[in-house]
């Protein structure tokens, strides 16, 4: 059974990336009055079975079809991952210029992972483009080697292709910080190569099945399972909503708003099986230094839901539960769509029968297993047109503000409706309207206005709540 679920994240793995590679991705060009932009790089291998004889440094590379058809790639014991940084005590105030860290502890709407709960800092490698940089592709593959030392230049590897750019913004949508271009990468050979990660940064080599069996569970693994890789993240709204060193105003600030949730994925690692940073600046070899086999204890074990620390045996294992959530689950997502395997795309060329509206409403948009709907979009298919979306848009703590969000998100509702016409209609819509920025805006123009709404009513219903105790003190 266990080999049966390695080759079909081998087989969704390869249609995800000849998809990517033939579909021509949506570029958002920068306004003149916000031109910053940044990249980043998400890297693939697979790793080989551990009796994989090291390929010859002169050997003739594949291309991406050939590639999938090797032996190696598809023995059931093959094992398909991708890169993840963790990043040791790194707020906004201490981000490296320039790198990742600068702009990827934001969920995409502005959001600070400094002053959450979420502890270390999960992203892919990447940063801001620089001038001289000869785009976005370049500037990925520049952070990647400033920043693990790892250089995809390199014959090793291959770009795959760009996912959809994606716009980061900040004061609740109001203001665009940069546009964000994704590359995919795919190493070609099964021969290890060494990483030198900068101080604080250590690198996470994650399977790919842990991520299918959690928002693919009809192809890899059962719903059960899939929903105990989820979780969520509280953000403080205090901290958005405020002055840093408003202190006062942020305690009200908290008690009259609440906290935001974001949802995340839970990534259970092995501590012993991380690859550190060298304070000394010298390569940092590899476990074992020779082939991939030990890199395989890497993949990611069932089961733990707390975010305490392990007991007992399972302290043994010297394991870290890490949460993907904000941008780097958006792209994450981004990428799992592209997954779903063409048999799961629904035809109606078959049926005896005309659909009826709902029957398309049902199948005709295939999406991933998300267990959480964005606020005010209850019923809406934003997890079909945009997974990313749906986990960077907010819940608050308070029910009564997610019933205003619901109350002033009619305009984003028909922002989304709109999009799944044109992505059912497959028109030339989808790709030339920024759906993903008009939903952005829209949702975060209705959050401001349920906000403010709520911060009225409770002005209000503390100045009600003054005026009689005063009348029932004095009468």
């Amino acid at each position: 059974m266990a080999q049966e679920k390695s080759d079909s994240v081998v087989r969704l793995l390869s249609c995800a990336l000849h998809r990517i590679r033939t579909t021509p991705p949506r570029i958002i060009a920068s306004p003149a009055t916000q031109p910053r932009r940044a990249a980043v790089a998400i890297i693939i291998r697979v790793v080989p079975p551990p009796n994989t004889v090291p390929a010859p440094a002169d050997t003739s590379l594949p291309t991406l079809s050939q590639f999938f058809e090797l032996d190696w790639v598809k023995d059931p014991l093959a094992c398909p991952e991708f890169l993840l940084l963790r990043r040791d005590g790194v707020g906004p105030s201490d981000a490296v210029p320039g790198r990742a860290s600068a702009f990827q502890n934001f969920t995409g709407d502005g959001t600070s992972k400094g002053s959450s709960n979420t502890g270390a800092h999960v992203a892919f490698p990447g940063g801001r483009t620089e001038e001289g940089d000869e785009g976005g592709l370049y500037t990925a593959m520049r952070q990647t080697w400033e920043e693990i030392g790892l250089d995809l230049a390199e014959r090793d590897f291959v770009c795959i292709g760009q996912l959809d750019d994606r716009e980061i913004t900040t004061s609740l949508g109001k203001r665009l910080l940069m546009i964000l271009s994704p590359f995919v990468f795919l190493q070609l050979t099964p021969n290890p190569l060494p990483i030198d990660p900068t101080d604080g940064t250590t690198i996470h080599w994650v399977p790919l099945e842990t991520l299918a069996s959690a928002v693919l569970p009809g192809h890899i693994g059962d719903k059960m399972n899939a929903k105990s890789r989820w979780s969520s993240v509280t953000v403080d709204a205090a901290s958005r909503l405020t002055p840093r060193r408003a202190a006062i105003l942020k305690i009200l600030v908290r008690v009259l708003i609440g906290s935001m949730q974001f949802p995340a994925i839970l990534l259970d690692v092995p501590e012993s099986d991380a690859i550190p940073g060298s304070s000394t600046g010298s390569p940092a070899a590899l476990p074992n230094n020779g082939s991939y086999p030990a890199l395989m204890q890497d993949k990611l074990e069932k089961g733990f839901t707390a975010t305490k620390p392990l007991s007992g045996k399972d302290q043994n294992k010297s394991q870290r539960q890490l949460k993907l959530w904000g941008l780097s689950l958006g792209m994450t997502l981004d990428l799992m769509a592209t997954m779903i395997p063409p048999a799961a795309l629904p035809s109606f060329a078959d049926l005896n029968k005309q659909p009826t509206p709902q029957d398309l409403y049902k199948v005709s948009l295939p999406s991933l297993h998300l267990p959480f709907h964005p606020v005010g979009g209850e019923g809406m298919r934003i997890d079909a047109v945009a997974p990313s979306l749906a986990s960077v848009f907010p819940r608050f703590s308070y029910p009564d503000v997610n019933f205003w969000i619901w109350v002033f998100g009619k305009r984003y509702r028909e922002v989304v409706r709109g999009w799944e016409a044109s992505v059912r209609d497959g028109g030339s819509n989808v790709r030339r309207v920024n759906w993903s920025g008009t939903a952005l805006n829209t949702f975060y123009a209705a959050v401001r206005k349920a906000l403010l709404v709520v911060l009225v009513l409770r002005a209000i219903g503390v100045l009600v709540g003054l005026v009689f105790a005063g009348w029932w003190v004095f009468a």
